[in-house]
């Protein structure tokens, strides 16, 4: 298990790990105030997806259920999954795919909420491969034997990535992937280092604004509405806290809900925990915030990453899921 752990805390979805420390019990340590508020501790990443939790708080849905959080800043999602397995955090924000490789080791996680979803349109998503303007390179299948960047090695956007080529008649196995954190593959595909890279925002914003040309939206090729991250909790603790974990889940909600139908605010808040530029965050493309996750895109990301071998035996998404 131990192992396992650190495995999983080499990965991340958004930016390079590093792994989270922790000292709980694996029960968690939420604590109630004399006014009979749950305090819990929320480990997420300071990017944009996040956002419909920091509205939440703002806007008092948290407080109206009785929790008062106190979020940390993780650097990556894989890296928060054994903070909260091990009990240093009761909820944790991570991709899909880090959840069904943690699953399937039988690593003690359960699903509580949907996170981000793809937009689900071609050319107008919050991730996308892509290529210098002045690239030969025209279409995914184009890649075969090119440099591609992505954030980390077997995790879900290689899985997205090799999905493009193949829809687009190229042979993934044929592609040379290489490692990178998002926030240096704007200069490594302006200065040729590497030949195409898969970006999310605000780092997709800022190659963009270089002159990058978008070839293939990944997230939306393995799915229509791909549900890309959760949040979670762990097992133990949701058996021993089922009725925080159920205020937690209904206060997301609305969270959700309300990010989602208003987009402006959504944007405004990201400025309040995180270094993001006012005129970049006013060109970044959101994600979607739907209330449940897609089972239907989570069987296909699952299957996808089965054929590509992220996983020793199959994830059960049955148990994962809410």
């Amino acid at each position: 298990m131990r192992r396992l752990l650190a495995a999983l805390a080499a990965g991340a979805f958004l930016v390079t790990v590093s792994a989270c420390g922790s000292s709980g019990d694996g029960t968690g340590s939420d604590k109630s105030s004399s006014g009979g508020t749950t305090k819990v501790k929320v480990g997420v990443i300071p990017i944009v997806d996040v956002a419909p939790l920091y509205l939440g708080q703002e806007k008092g849905f948290f407080k109206k259920q009785g929790l008062e959080l106190e979020v940390s800043l993780a650097q990556g999602g894989a890296a928060i999954v054994p903070a909260v397995a091990s009990g240093q955090y009761q909820f944790g924000f991570s991709n899909s795919t880090s959840l069904m490789v943690a699953q399937s080791n039988n690593v003690p996680v359960k699903v509580v909420s949907n996170g981000i979803a793809s937009t689900g349109v071609q050319g107008k998503d919050f991730g996308a491969l892509t290529v210098k303007g002045d690239s030969s390179v025209k279409s995914a299948d184009q890649l075969e034997g090119k440099k591609v960047a992505i954030n980390t090695l077997k995790n879900i956007n290689e899985t997205a990535v090799r999905e493009s080529v193949r829809k687009a008649g190229g042979d993934p196995d044929k592609v040379k992937f290489v490692e990178l954190a998002f926030d240096q593959m704007p200069a490594a595909l302006d200065s040729g280092q590497i030949d195409a890279a898969m970006v999310v925002e605000p780092a997709l914003a800022t190659v963009k604004s270089q002159g990058a040309r978008e070839i293939a939206s990944p997230l939306v090729d393995v799915a229509p509405h791909l549900t890309v991250a959760m949040y979670f909790t762990s097992t133990s603790y949701e058996q021993q806290n089922a009725a925080v974990v159920k205020k937690f889940r209904t206060a997301l909600a609305e969270s959700l809900a309300y990010a989602d139908a208003h987009p402006d605010e959504a944007r405004q808040v990201v400025t309040t925990y995180t270094k993001i530029p006012a005129a970049v965050l006013a060109k970044v493309t959101l994600p979607a915030w739907p209330a449940d996750p897609d089972r239907a895109s989570l069987d296909a990301l699952r299957k996808l990453g089965q054929d590509d071998g992220l996983f020793k035996t199959a994830p059960d998404l049955d148990k994962l899921l809410p």
